[in-house]
């Protein structure tokens, strides 16, 4: 389970780095033949993905700690 949380925040960590050199290129493509090409949403794909990416690892921990995969191992709650 270690190895797949790490995993999906090594994940997560890539789209925002690839998100943030999308913004900064800005997007614009020069094609060889000079016309223009619609340019591509690359950065919002990204981002999109880190959000799903996101909600899909919260799912996937609530749902072993249901099924009893996952144990919480924090402070107790009483002194």
């Amino acid at each position: 389970m270690k190895i797949l949380v790490i995993a999906a925040f090594v994940a997560i960590l890539g789209s925002l780095v690839a998100a943030l050199v999308f913004m900064m290129r800005g997007g614009e493509e020069d094609s060889p033949d000079g016309g223009n090409k619609p340019r591509k949403n690359h950065m919002a794909r990204a981002l999109a993905f880190r959000v799903g990416f996101s909600i899909l690892l919260f799912v996937v921990v609530l749902v072993s700690y249901l099924m009893g995969w996952i144990q919480p191992t924090g402070l107790p709650l009483q002194r």
